[in-house]
């Protein structure tokens, strides 16, 4: 029996409905200060309607579009949850229309990139060289980086 799209989700729907591991929300939730699902007894969690439109957005950011943790706060902080919770459709509706995705937002990802100390040329040499597939690259850069978050907040 499938849920209604309002009905409320548990961290295993949303987790399944992503493909991100319950970790990973988790870990969204702290880094991201606009997701807030409602908590029940036991800490069990459940995502509004909303919640799971914003992780869609992040998710689509950081492993589609390749920007970092502090490229999608930033993101937020200047144009809002709704801005990230559609990005997704538009993306998809600027493909089908065959027109170039939004490129209106700047690219953190780079910004990022030499703001760790990496050479963005460097880093797409190794990659055409590697011949590995680019999507699990990715998932496996962002992975680094949110262990390289939690790292760095653990030292603090």
């Amino acid at each position: 029996m499938e849920k209604a799209p309002e009905a409320f989700r548990t961290i295993s729907e949303v987790a399944d409905e992503l493909s991100v591991p319950k970790h990973v929300l988790r870990f969204w939730e702290a880094k991201f200060t606009q997701l807030k699902p409602m908590k029940r007894g036991g800490g069990r969690r459940y995502y509004r309607p909303e919640d799971v439109a914003l992780l869609r957005g992040i998710r689509f950011l950081l492993y589609d579009d390749g920007y970092t943790i502090r490229g999608v706060q930033k993101l937020l902080r200047e144009n809002g949850q709704r801005y990230v919770m559609e990005y997704t459709r538009r993306s998809e509706e600027a493909e089908e229309g065959g027109e170039p995705g939004p490129r209106d937002i700047p690219d953190v990802a780079a910004e990022a990139a030499k703001s760790m100390g990496v050479h963005a040329r460097r880093a797409a040499a190794l990659h055409a060289a590697s011949g590995a597939d680019p999507e699990a690259l990715s998932a496996v850069l962002h992975e680094l980086e949110a262990c390289h978050q939690i790292l760095v907040q653990a030292k603090d």
